[in-house]
């Protein structure tokens, strides 16, 4: 048997709003790559190398993580421990745009144009016919 749905709604709530202010040792990292069996290479604001979160079994098989996605990182789970995990996911981002606006939001993660050579300078060649041969 499944589940119960009051779990899948608890967790779905407690992921959609962001706190007012995150805790000591919680980052917000961008998930990079996923290694499989619960685990998530993740890249943090400070540009070093990506670190190994574990998704807890609280969030697995009910909140599903993309590449490209944002997720919350405790980077104190793990300290006792001698292993080659770096910390494990204590929130997942799911309402980006609620997120963003807040204080603790890195800068590193500001959201990008979806066409980076796009801008308002250059002239716009949307509805125009291609140059012909004899004009260039």
């Amino acid at each position: 048997m499944g589940k119960p749905k009051r779990t899948l709604l608890a967790t779905a709530e407690q992921t959609s709003s962001p706190p007012a202010e995150l805790a000591e040792g919680l980052i917000i990292a961008r998930v990079r790559k996923i290694e499989g069996n619960n685990l998530y290479s993740v890249d943090i604001p400070t540009g070093t190398e990506p670190l190994l979160v574990e998704l807890p079994s609280r969030f697995r098989s009910q909140i599903w993580i993309k590449r490209g996605g944002f997720v919350v990182v405790n980077q104190n789970a793990f300290e006792s421990r001698n292993n080659k995990l770096d910390g494990e996911i204590a929130n997942v981002v799911r309402d980006e745009k609620q997120w963003r606006k807040q204080a603790y939001w890195p800068s590193e993660f500001a959201k990008q144009s979806a066409f980076p050579g796009d801008s308002d300078n250059e002239e716009s060649t949307v509805g125009k016919m291609p140059p012909s041969d004899e004009e260039t």
